[in-house]
């Protein structure tokens, strides 16, 4: 009789007829449109509820489904990111499949990995640096860079092969992956290319898709799992491609570095060059977009720089009655929320002076 943990690492199987049944699809278009059900295309796809769901149904049993053209729009966060919106009818889709393929495989990921998990989330682990770095006298913070674009598909597939044994199942994601496939900005070369071999592998997730978040999970759970068991190292937080290893001496960092930079080669990934350092403790690291000190946790410049601007537009608008009050305290109240977790309090009052809006947050 197999094992706990035999039966947690066996490939997943017959989880199709789960993705594709009416049932499934039905719950997954309540939960797509959940925030935005008076969008015209929600609002065009329920106008025919039953029908574009037997429709898809049809496509996926028939192995007929093609996820439409992706509509592409640039943000400032603060750096430039390429978001990919899917159709919704994708979107559908999307989250039948994560409902099938996230639970069990998720149960397979280090307690530490914060992104893109029911009960988790950046602020959770921000409060596990804070606590991690009040035990430890050493820090590695880490970025892998350009994460996102520079996923390589031809080993993300290799990935799933290992964990999932439904050939239906693989042959969506296979559609979803070759959908979102771009080659990302970063034109690294690694051990043993030729000069057209980063030309020639299909790379990037799409910023936006829900499978995307929960694959570049996936991605790097392996990798998770052998920096935890690295002697020396206390304790291990991921949250997307933000990194952070803790131990008592810089040692154990560095040999732990030098194992992560070749596991990331090995993805065809590599670290972040200025955004990866081994620090004291005492001196600060920054993680999740929050400096984090012995006596205090800040918001990082670039963070606050970005704040500024978004409170700096929403008082114009009110002031020229472009929105109401109202409407830009509801804008206002995530970031405030956010500042909240870290030592905020007197930066939020001398932001919001004079911002009629926003005085009543604190």
């Amino acid at each position: 009789m197999p094992t706990a943990q035999q039966e947690q690492t066996r490939p997943l199987t017959d989880l199709y007829p789960q993705i594709t049944s009416f049932a499934a699809l039905h719950v997954a278009a309540l939960r797509a449109q959940k925030g935005k059900r008076y969008r015209p295309a929600v609002l065009a796809f329920n106008a025919r509820l039953e029908a574009n769901l037997f429709q898809l149904q049809h496509e996926l049993q028939a192995f007929t489904y093609a996820p439409g053209p992706y509509r592409q729009f640039e943000i400032r966060d603060p750096k430039r990111r390429l978001i990919s919106a899917a159709p919704y009818r994708d979107r559908v889709v999307h989250h039948a499949l994560c409902a099938a393929i996230v639970p069990p495989l998720e149960k397979r990921f280090i307690a530490t990995s914060y992104a893109n998990r029911i009960g988790y989330g950046s602020h959770k682990a921000l409060r596990r640096f804070v606590a991690e770095s009040a035990r430890h006298r050493w820090v590695f913070s880490g970025d892998i860079r350009l994460y996102f674009p520079s996923i390589d598909l031809t080993i993300l597939r290799q990935q799933l092969a290992a964990c999932i044994a439904c050939p239906g199942t693989l042959w969506l994601l296979d559609r979803i992956l070759a959908n979102g496939a771009q080659h990302g900005p970063a034109l690294d070369a690694f051990p043993g290319d030729t000069l057209l071999t980063p030309l020639q592998r299909p790379r990037g997730l799409p910023i936006g898709n829900l499978t995307s978040q929960f694959l570049a999970n996936l991605h790097l759970n392996a990798l998770d799992h052998r920096l935890a068991a690295l002697p020396g190292i206390g304790a291990v937080l991921r949250y997307v491609d933000d990194v952070a290893l803790f131990a008592n001496s810089a040692k154990p960092l560095g040999e732990a570095r030098a194992v992560l930079e070749a596991e990331l080669a090995a993805l065809r990934l590599r670290l972040h060059p200025i955004k990866s350092q081994i620090l004291q403790t005492r001196h600060g690291a920054c993680f999740v977009g929050f400096r984090v000190l012995p006596a205090r946790v800040r918001v990082r410049n670039h963070n606050l720089l970005k704040g500024k601007r978004r409170l700096r537009l929403l008082h114009q608008a009110v002031t020229s009655g472009t929105i109401a009050t109202a409407t830009a305290r509801i804008s206002l109240q995530s970031w405030n929320a956010h500042l909240a977790h870290g030592h905020t309090w007197r930066l939020r009052r001398r932001l919001y002076a004079g911002v009629a809006f926003a005085s009543d947050l604190l």
